[in-house]
């Protein structure tokens, strides 16, 4: 669809739920009454929050509505909006990479904690150079 075709309630609804968003309820555990409303945890640690008007139908947006709904709850653009909801492809939203050779966060924790080496010194070590450090550190613990 093009930019100037909103979605519908449903249509946001559909990408909410195809995306993994929780429905946020109330004190007393159940659904919020006045608008649908959906939550989604970001990787950065921030969390989006997403309102539909009841009832949740075939009810299409104002394009001026839509595009502030993309924008600031959903967060992303029309294509990306369509393509989860048409082929149930998954925004891609900062999501954490690890590559094979990232040493892992407990070695990490010990180098920096414990040892006492800064951040970026650990960063630039491989698997074998973090195992050395820990045994040059513990063996100097033993003496």
């Amino acid at each position: 669809m093009s930019r100037d075709t909103p979605g519908t309630r449903d249509d946001h609804k559909k990408f909410c739920t195809t995306e993994g968003w929780d429905l946020v309820l109330n004190s007393r555990g159940k659904p919020v009454t006045h608008h649908v409303t959906y939550k989604l945890p970001l990787p950065d640690g921030r969390a989006l929050r997403t309102r539909i008007s009841r009832p949740v139908d075939r009810t299409g947006y104002a394009v001026a509505m839509w595009r502030l709904i993309l924008r600031d709850q959903l967060e992303v653009t029309d294509e990306v909006f369509w393509a989860c909801v048409r082929q149930g492809a998954i925004p891609l939203r900062g999501q954490p990479t690890t590559t094979a050779d990232s040493l892992p966060v407990k070695i990490v924790w010990q180098l920096t904690k414990t040892v006492g080496l800064r951040e970026d010194t650990v960063a630039g070590m491989s698997m074998p150079e973090a195992i050395k450090a820990l045994q040059e550190y513990w063996a100097r613990q033993a003496d």
